[in-house]
């Protein structure tokens, strides 16, 4: 689209030291790090906003169909690298790097990770916005631009510490301030009849002030933009009230914007923290549908024509107040008839579900949904009534208010024309046990697009060493077609291609030891299984049956310590949402388990077990190319899709897992031989918890388990407070609602056959590299596709 020249190093060597000089005040013999990472990354932004300009202009000039993808979490990790790649200026960087006499991997990783999200919610928004600007679908991505993002994690006493994000105390130079772009949004208040029609009139405003980051797809071809709000109050402060020395209550409308913008996912176990993550809510979703429809009446286009120009898509149903908000837009401002109103939000909204646990289905208390946005309630209810006049078969127990609560999943259903699952398997759960009334009145509203991850980031930025193999053995140009991965197969069967495979994986275990013995202190084994699970802490993901497995292993050693046993790692990584009791307790267990095992001078080097603080996107590149095995240990029907799996699959690692989420695909992909499968499935996990003794039975079937379990109980781990974990202990013998132990035997089982495998190292390294060779079909580029022609009815503009 552009046809500025490609730079040199030399080239890009000066454009460095300007910024240096002119953006950063900086000499160049005084300058730092920091200086160095901010001048490259402008010099990068400087060649990414030219094409981002070019195709504003062409979507603009072409009349096109635009995208918006509204999300709480974006989550992209560091940028610099990743702008980059997709503009084919790596090794350009590097070079102009180094000419400097400055280390590459110090300018880079001096670039903090953007606080934006928490797991995969937010990583599979990154990956589809880089995705829309590499097929040319002209796209905006909207969040929020939170000043602490979720929360830093660090560990005391073995115990998860939460303490602020502090990523934007440094100037984020990816970002351009849009002051001009600034919407008032509203809250409270009451709503009044004017000629009579109702009129909303809020009880406190903030402004929503955009911040605009360009995404540059895949080799600078197209730019998209994710454009963050931030809350500003309507008024700084109250002067009067200043002057007569009340200053706590003169800055009391800038403290209840910024708390607005501060902190992904508050605590919402008070009244307060759900006033506050609702607000959030409509804030991120008033701001950009006031966004979306100035821009579509300032090309001069008829509110009629929105579906044609417009598609908007939910990320779970935390936007789901966008239908209602959009009604009223409508109708109560430009003067829509509401039932066409409704009518025409249906056209242009799309939701897509990641989850089947209830307590991640939002439901809001009608009294919080009328005090904090009146209007919308009455909306609401309206939609409600509407539905079921059109729908008059509808079962009196479906609908979007009942007993004194909104379920937002219901009115993001109702009020979007396509509802998507994220694998095959969850959507097909959509269908039968989340909505199945609501899929009998609307057939075919239901649809799957499984998930991917960019293999941008994934694959070229984060794993040099397996990418410049597959360069060597198959060409570039993989990297926008990921199908091409199949072309390593009959190299497979080379037994010196299998020896740089397995080569690479070296080279990214050695790293990760490094990086762990210099942040952790503990030495790591790189001939070891490099074991992995990295995810939020959730007890439905089952972290506690790996630490109970891992216990059970090391019980194992220490009673046989004679026998052949494979050499592992175990390395967990991930947050507990703050108010998580059971979560918290299961990361203090592993931290204890570790500090045991990691001193057993019986054990030496055998088993080792790794619990970095503050899981995040960079980390994630370390250790994903590093991985051996992954755990994707779920109860089946629980994990929507996954992409974490993706990740250790596309970068060599061997899959433990259930038959849950992508698990499912991913092992129809890459082969069932190439696959550790256990456990129940989801239909039997169903069947499981029809029997109220079902924990006792599996714990009473399993003589490891009641070991493991007895040397919890009697403080093993927890010498200083033997009855630390009793409450852990009681509800696996009582309740065990996601089936650790019914799975026990079954996981610690496949975890045997994991060393057997592995030691035969030919024939683990053929499965690990039919593993990459298969994984093309994940893709966000495809996910992408699916999402333009299936939902949003729009085709690139490349």
């Amino acid at each position: 689209m552009t046809n500025t020249p490609t730079p040199t190093a030399e080239s890009l060597r000066d454009k460095i030291l300007h910024h240096v000089t002119y953006s950063m005040g900086k000499d160049a013999k005084h300058a730092s790090i920091y200086d160095w990472r901010m001048a490259l990354s402008l010099a990068l932004r400087d060649r990414v906003v030219e094409p981002w300009f070019a195709a504003t202009r062409k979507t603009w000039d072409q009349g096109r169909k635009r995208v918006y993808y509204l999300s709480m979490e974006f989550l992209s990790g560091r940028m610099l690298e990743d702008a980059a790649i997709n503009l084919g200026l790596r090794a350009t960087c590097r070079s102009a790097i180094e000419g400097l006499g400055l280390d590459w991997y110090e300018v880079i990783e001096n670039e903090p990770d953007a606080a934006l999200g928490n797991g995969g919610l937010g990583r599979l928004a990154a990956c589809y916005m880089e995705s829309m600007a590499s097929l040319g679908c002209p796209g905006y991505g909207y969040g929020i631009r939170y000043e602490h993002g979720l929360f830093k994690q660090r560990f005391e006493g073995g115990q998860q510490v939460e303490t602020p994000e502090d990523w934007l105390k440094q100037r984020h130079p990816w970002e351009f301030e849009r002051p001009e772009s600034a919407y008032e949004i509203g809250f409270k208040g009451y709503v009044e009849t004017v000629d009579g029609k109702p009129h909303w009139v809020p009880g406190e405003t903030v402004l929503a002030e955009a911040y605009d980051m360009p995404v540059i797809g895949w080799q600078g071809k197209w730019a998209n933009t994710l454009r963050l709000w931030s809350a500003k109050p309507t008024e700084m402060f109250d002067l009067a009230r200043f002057n007569h020395g009340d200053y706590a209550a003169a800055a009391e409308p800038e403290a209840l914007a910024r708390t607005l913008s501060r902190v992904l996912y508050p605590d919402d176990t008070t009244y307060a923290g759900k006033e506050l993550r609702l607000k959030q809510e409509y804030f991120l979703t008033a701001a950009a549908l006031q966004d979306i429809l100035r821009r579509h009446l300032a090309a001069d286009l008829s509110l009629e024509a929105l579906p044609k120009h417009v598609a908007i898509q939910m990320n779970d149903t935390h936007p789901a107040i966008a239908g209602p908000e959009l009604i009223r837009l409508l109708s109560d401002v430009h003067g829509m008839e509401f039932e066409h109103a409704i009518e025409t939000a249906v056209q242009c909204l799309g939701y897509t579900n990641h989850t089947l646990l209830p307590e991640a289905l939002e439901h809001w208390a009608t009294y919080l949904m009328g005090t904090v946005l009146p209007r919308h309630m009455q909306i609401i209810e309206k939609i409600d009534s509407w539905h079921r006049r059109n729908h008059p078969n509808r079962p009196h127990f479906v609908g979007i208010v009942k007993h004194q609560e909104v379920r937002m999943g219901e009115l993001a259903f109702i009020t979007s024309h396509k509802v998507n699952g994220v694998s095959a398997l969850h959507t097909e759960l959509i269908k039968k046990n989340l909505f199945p009334e609501l899929n009998k009145l609307h057939p075919g509203r239901i649809i799957n697009q499984t998930n991917g991850i960019t293999p941008r980031r994934w694959l070229r930025m984060a794993n040099p060493a397996l990418s410049h193999l597959i360069i060597d053995t198959i060409g570039e140009g993989w990297e926008g077609d990921l199908d091409r991965l199949r072309e390593l197969e009959p190299h497979i069967e080379d037994s010196a291609f299998l020896d740089k495979f397995m080569a690479a994986k070296r080279t990214n275990k050695e790293h990760l030891a490094a990086w762990i013995a210099q942040s952790e202190g503990i030495t790591l084994n790189p001939d070891a299984i490099f074991d992995i699970q990295v995810k939020r802490l959730h007890e439905y993901k089952r972290q506690l049956m790996n630490i109970l497995q891992t216990i059970s292993e090391w019980h194992e050693m220490r009673e046989n310590p004679q026998a052949d046993y494979q050499p592992r790692v175990k390395i967990f990584g991930g947050k507990a949402a703050p108010g998580y009791y059971a979560a918290k307790q299961i990361i203090r267990l592993i931290k204890d388990v570790a500090e045991v095992i990691n001193n057993d001078p019986l054990i030496g080097d055998r088993l080792k077990i790794v619990y970095p603080a503050n899981y995040n996107v960079s980390m994630a590149e370390r250790l994903i190319p590093a991985a051996d095995l992954s755990e994707q240990i779920s109860t089946a029907g629980k994990e929507a899709s996954g992409t974490g799996n993706m990740k250790f699959a596309l970068n060599g690692a061997l899959t433990i897992g259930t038959l849950d989420g992508a698990n499912v695909e991913i092992r129809e992909q890459v082969g069932a031989e190439n696959f550790f499968l256990f456990g129940l499935t989801a239909d039997e996990v169903m069947e499981r918890r029809r029997d109220p003794e079902h924990a006792r039975h599996a714990i009473l079937e399993s003589p490891v388990l009641q070991d493991v379990l007895q040397m919890i109980a009697e403080g093993r781990f927890s010498p200083d407070e033997p009855e630390r974990y009793h409450d852990l202990v009681h509800n696996m013998w009582n309740s065990d609602y996601f089936l650790v132990a019914s799975d026990f035997e079954s996981y610690r089982s496949s975890q045997k056959e994991v060393d057997v495998a592995f030691g035969d190292r030919a024939s683990w390294a053929k499965m690990a590299a039919l593993n990459t060779a298969r994984m093309g079909f994940f893709s966000s580029d495809r996910a992408i596709a699916g999402y333009m022609r299936d939902i949003w009815d729009t085709t690139s503009a490349l």
